[in-house]
């Protein structure tokens, strides 16, 4: 296997027009990595879990004319789907590359986890290192760092996922394309490590919702 780290012409990839060109490419280069990163990651994300985690790389399959802005390997305890579940993401933007703990749409229990998340407020605050960053939406690629939102704004984003039916709520890294660019593989990986050391906590936390 080639190199795991992502590499410029990676990034360009979300520069190609037209959807049959992008997915092409995407295809050939990008998937090839992002399901190195799923074998390489998850024995890591199921010891620190608990949970045996499967890997699901992004298909894009229902795309008939806008070509992905950006793509992705999800973590999940199920080796069928991943949307509905709490899970974990290693993808790229034409920017930067992200590293998320996701509660997305789709998910049946987000009621729960948002109520959860909230009574569990000052623990994720302390457990969850000030310079990550929190999304509201897995679709774009706008996130906030911790330092910059106050508890109200955390209780919001999680008060969102118990009344707001289409609400998400993802925390996590984001590392911009200059600084993957000139990192070695081996501290690409340990950064994506380290995030998953750390927003482990979160994923423990919905462990105490009772399927």
């Amino acid at each position: 296997m080639s190199s795991l780290r992502f590499t410029e012409e990676d990034f360009r990839t979300f520069t190609i027009e037209g959807l049959d060109a992008r997915m092409s490419v995407l295809k050939d280069t990008v998937r090839p990595k992002l399901q190195g990163l799923g074998d390489h990651f998850a024995p890591v994300l199921s010891a620190l879990t608990g949970d045996e985690m499967f890997v699901h790389v992004a298909k894009h399959a229902r795309r008939s004319v806008n070509p992905p802005n950006d793509s992705w390997v999800a973590f999940a305890n199920n080796k069928r789907g991943y949307k509905k579940l709490p899970h974990f993401q290693i993808g790229l933007w034409e920017t930067h590359v992200f590293v998320w703990f996701a509660l997305i749409y789709e998910s049946p229990l987000k009621q729960e986890y948002g109520q959860l998340f909230k009574k569990h407020l000052p623990d994720i605050e302390s457990s969850i290192p000030s310079r990550f960053f929190w999304s509201a939406d897995h679709t774009k690629p706008d996130a906030k760092r911790q330092s910059e939102m106050n508890e109200k704004d955390l209780e919001n984003l999680f008060e969102r996922l118990v009344n707001v039916k289409k609400a998400e709520a993802l925390c996590g890294i984001q590392l911009s394309k200059d600084e993957v660019l000139h990192m070695s593989e081996e501290a690409f990986l340990s950064e994506i490590e380290a995030a998953f050391e750390k927003l482990a906590f979160l994923y423990r936390l919905t462990q105490k919702v009772s399927v």
